[in-house]
């Protein structure tokens, strides 16, 4: 597709959530035809065709895999339900590896009716049971980081002081952080964790915090439509090292209204603007 855009777009990723609108199919056929290199996946969006299609069409298509979301959700008020979780947990790990990435983005999960020190023990207990088989199939364990919104229902793990904090417990070069700026941009002391990060960020997502912000979970923004600063922190985690792909992941209801071609014409303009 030619669409007058320029730049380099060598580290642009297409997180599947930010078209949440289009297929696996359509997701990749509109990567290749806006030139975009890499795409990073959702389990859902597997499931939706199988794995082996998958495969199929993302080794015809020529688009590398930046990562794999989403693992984690470990802990759970009984045993079985825990037990649960790790093998879906190594079913992730699994798809990850077959569809040729190195990286599954590990969101860990809820207080799920525990209390929140307690879920905080089956998060660690849950990432070492599975740590071997991933290990086993080249595939890194990126923890990341949700904002303080979602301690509750969706990542027990709020901060990246904490991620970082659980990644050095394991002392593995297979396991990490992933780093999205929705939920990192307003901690004080994020430079001071991402120069922690150095040895193991695995991943890096753009997007923006809009003011308001109606709907903490489905009204992030485009680059450039909200208050933070994408280029600034791109380079603090450039500055350490990382030179990885660039998720752009948005999770917003208008964005997946309007046609896909137009939404990936509008990301490609604002990572030349806001991000690289």
């Amino acid at each position: 597709m030619t669409d007058g855009i320029s730049g380099d777009l060598s580290r642009l990723s297409l997180n599947q959530k930010t078209v949440e609108q289009w297929d696996m199919r359509q997701a990749i056929d509109g990567c290749v035809r806006h030139e975009i290199p890499w795409i990073a996946l959702w389990r859902d969006k597997i499931e939706g065709i199988g794995l082996d299609e998958t495969t199929r069409l993302l080794r015809d298509s020529g688009l590398k895999v930046s990562s794999l979301c989403r693992g984690g959700f470990f802990a759970a008020p009984t045993a079985d339900e825990r037990a649960a979780a790790i093998e879906d947990n190594r079913k992730a790990i699994h798809e990850a590896a077959t569809v040729g990435t190195d990286v599954l983005v590990m969101v860990n999960g809820g207080m799920n009716g525990c209390r929140i020190q307690e879920a905080r023990a089956m998060v660690r207990d849950g990432i070492a049971e599975i740590l071997p088989y991933a290990e086993e199939r080249g595939v890194k364990i990126g923890i990341e980081p949700l904002h303080p919104a979602f301690a509750a229902d969706r990542a027990v793990t709020a901060s990246l002081e904490e991620a970082n904090d659980l990644a050095e417990h394991f002392s593995s070069p297979w396991v990490g952080v992933v780093i999205d700026i929705y939920h990192v941009w307003w901690d004080a002391y994020v430079q001071r964790e991402i120069k922690r990060a150095r040895p193991h960020t695995f991943g890096f997502h753009v997007n923006d915090w809009l003011v308001p912000n109606t709907n903490v979970l489905v009204g992030r923004g485009m680059m450039g439509d909200g208050v933070v600063d994408n280029r600034e922190l791109r380079g603090w985690v450039d500055a350490e090292g990382y030179d990885g792909p660039v998720e752009v992941e948005i999770f917003n209801e208008e964005v997946w209204s309007r046609d896909g071609d137009a939404v990936l014409d509008q990301m490609k303009e604002r990572y030349l603007a806001h991000v690289v």
